[in-house]
């Protein structure tokens, strides 16, 4: 037996060995990588930093094995000795108590660190909304989870055994079952209410009365872009279909349907401020997820399942800028979904502006039947556009001056 245990001793300490040198060459390894240029890979680097994080987790658990041992060591020494045994529940008791001061102080440096890496400031009415649900389900859980956590703990270090009381056993009690059943049912309820409410806006396809009528834009995810369709004066899109998809009609626009003669195509996405848009969501190939962080926009865009989502810039870009004191700032809008390789390059530039700059932005963007799509679908050509006269157009200024 004694030999047995020998073998089992040396296997632990081979094993605490191994993740001593582990940790150490993965030590050297974070040293050298930060003093290499900076063309060293970051991704190597991340995953040698949670390694070394796993091994610490690993020592601590072997630390923690270790003084358990030690302690059970020394109850049985005071025993022989004819000494009082060590009391367990008591340590435990205290245990708990120390379990309880660690995870309030986690608590509060998740809140300090993690709490300040939130999403950006909501540039939508919308996404002031969400906002505002999100914060009251968090203060709510989160005073749940406090009180919760701390009677629990205190009631294990307060009432922990003792051979001076009896424990009161309640097996069954109607008020406390009530209490416990109909409270969190009231506060479940009045988010859920509060939360379609806000979802029945997003998703209502009409438009309220006296308002102007939403900008319909049509967003289209392929690996890996997103392709953007306006409507024209009519401001009416045109029907999809994607039987239709060839090189010169990308987006399989059916052009039996009058509406998509007017059609545009656009390169960045520009919003007028404070007009309602509505988003239409597509997908070429497999699932994309439109996602705009600042104006709390995310939808998924399935092949074969178009949605939409409904919502009103509120700051322009030019006020983020200043608010944010950066002149370069633009929103964005990204692919949630992890589609593929390039996943991470998948974003287009969206500009918010006044009704004027997006007036004389749409006014220059080109129409997306193209001549060669004319020619596709049979329809005659556009006449090129005659050259104008220089010296006459000169002329005309100088007499307008």
């Amino acid at each position: 037996m004694g030999f047995k245990k020998l073998i089992k001793s040396k296997k632990i300490l081979s094993l605490l060995a191994v993740f001593m040198l582990t940790g150490t060459n993965l030590v050297m390894a974070q040293t050298a990588a930060a003093a290499t240029p900076a063309a060293t890979d970051d991704k190597s680097v991340m995953w040698m930093g949670a390694g070394y994080y796993v091994l610490l987790f690993l020592l601590l658990c072997v630390v923690i094995a270790i003084v358990g041992k030690i302690l059970k060591v020394y109850d049985l020494t005071r025993q022989m000795q004819g000494k009082k045994e060590l009391n367990w529940n008591n340590l435990m008791a205290v245990i708990c108590l120390v379990f309880l001061l660690f995870g309030l102080y986690g608590a509060y440096w998740s809140f300090t660190v993690q709490g300040s890496m939130t999403l950006p400031e909501a540039a939508s009415a919308n996404g002031v909304k969400i906002d505002e649900m999100f914060t009251v389900t968090t203060v709510i859980t989160m005073f749940v989870f406090f009180v919760t956590q701390i009677l629990l703990f205190t009631f294990l270090f307060r009432y922990k055994h003792s051979d001076k009381r009896r424990a009161f056993f309640l097996p069954h009690n109607n008020t406390i079952e009530k209490i416990w059943t109909i409270l969190p049912a009231m506060v479940l309820t009045i988010l859920v209410v509060f939360g379609f409410f806000t979802w029945q806006e997003i998703t209502n396809s009409a438009d309220a009365k006296g308002d102007r009528p939403s900008l319909n834009i049509e967003v289209t995810g392929h690996q890996f872009a997103w392709e953007l369709r306006y409507p024209g004066k009519d401001l009416k899109l045109g029907a999809v279909n994607y039987k239709l998809v060839t090189g010169d009609n990308k987006l399989g626009i059916d052009f039996k349907d009058r509406n998509s003669f007017d059609d545009l195509e656009a390169d960045t996405m520009y919003l007028p401020v404070n007009r309602s848009v509505r988003l239409n969501i597509r997908a070429q190939d497999v699932i994309h997820s439109c996602y705009m962080p600042h104006f709390r926009v995310q939808l998924n865009a399935v092949p074969g399942l178009p949605t939409f989502f409904k919502f009103t810039p509120t700051i322009t870009t030019a006020d983020m800028r200043n608010r944010l004191n950066n002149p370069d700032f633009e929103y964005l809008l990204y692919c949630n979904k992890i589609c593929g390789g390039i996943h991470y390059n998948m974003k287009k530039v969206v500009r918010v502006v006044t009704e004027a700059e997006y007036q004389q932005w749409i006014a220059k963007q080109k129409p997306y039947l193209t001549d060669a799509l004319r020619k596709e679908w049979n329809m005659p050509v556009a006449p090129a556009a005659a050259p104008q006269d220089t010296t006459t157009a000169k002329n005309r200024l100088a007499l307008n001056n």
